[in-house]
């Protein structure tokens, strides 16, 4: 799957999809499999050249390949599509000013306490056993990319880049998150709660464990009938308060509050209890699981 972060990077893509006659050679290819440029030339009723030009045009946006392959008469160029969907984020949130990104695997947690049912995978596998919180102290767990528990939390040490005489403006944290219930329910709602170095950032509702159909990026091991994808979500903690998604206010939490500098540490804690009103656990996805391709990606505005 070709994923974009915002409609600019998804350029090229939008450019080639714009012309009907690439759009018939992309139908032709993922309909019948893969073509050499003869097949396609006669398929299109159009010169060489001018397919030639048309392929240019899908490889360069990476929606082909065009590899050599050996044919009859010398080597031919074999066409094939390279993915079988295309995800474009259309309201990327630009930042202005300075900022610091880091990305962190979801297997690179600092501190946990999990309660079944739970359980983490890797792209290859599952680590240990369903339902067994032992697995989350072992060390394969740094590979996982796809978490879930039914009660308790998981900490991350996020990265602070901040150097002496920076001041921290905005922090923001965005992570796929989906509830996690027995099997899979939609309708399935479980509080969320975010801390920054102890201190209650607010609480996002999500609203069910999806699998109606499978992640865009899961890996074909994975069962269908397990959590498949979950919503991205960005924590944002500002000069006005802490928002989900840039508008949504969930608490009066300021940066100011936070007293963060260059010195600090910086311990985030996401945590579905049993103690609050919609107890419906949390999966966490990363690069590799889920709708979005990304592990937990922390960015810090500053002046």
């Amino acid at each position: 799957m070709l994923h974009y972060k915002d409609m600019r990077a998804a350029l090229p893509v939008l450019k080639a999809l714009s012309n009907d006659v690439r759009i018939r050679i992309l139908e032709a290819l993922y309909r019948d499999g893969d073509k050499n440029l003869n097949d396609i030339a006669n398929l299109m009723n159009l010169s060489n050249s001018a397919i030639s030009l048309h392929m240019s045009k899908l490889e360069e946006a990476g929606l082909v390949e065009i590899r050599a392959s050996p044919g009859k008469r010398g080597s031919m160029k074999l066409c094939k599509p390279t993915d079988d969907a295309i995800l474009v984020e259309l309201n990327a949130r630009e930042f202005l000013g300075k900022c610091y990104t880091h990305e962190i695997s979801v297997g690179q947690y600092t501190a946990y306490s999990v309660e079944p049912t739970c359980g983490l995978a890797t792209l290859h596998s599952l680590i240990g056993e369903y339902d067994d919180p032992r697995y989350y102290s072992f060390p394969e767990r740094f590979d996982a990319a796809i978490i879930w528990l039914t009660n308790g939390y998981v900490e991350y040490a996020l990265p602070n880049s901040l150097k002496a005489g920076e001041c921290l403006t905005e922090l923001s944290v965005a992570v796929e998150l989906s509830s996690e219930a027995p099997g899979v329910r939609d309708d399935y709602p479980s509080d969320i709660y975010f801390y920054l170095n102890q201190v209650p950032l607010g609480c996002w509702i999500s609203p069910g464990d999806f699998g109606k159909r499978r992640g865009r990026f899961n890996p074909s091991w994975w069962p269908s009938d397990k959590n498949q994808y979950g919503l991205l979500k960005e924590l944002t903690v500002n000069r006005e308060g802490t928002f989900i998604d840039g508008n949504a206010k969930i608490s009066s939490v300021t940066i100011a509050d936070l007293a963060i500098t260059h010195n600090s540490s910086l311990i985030l804690r996401i945590e579905a209890p049993m103690n609050t009103r919609n107890p419906g656990g949390m999966t966490v996805f990363g690069k590799g699981f889920g709708d979005y391709n990304q592990g937990v990606v922390v960015k810090m505005l500053y002046d």
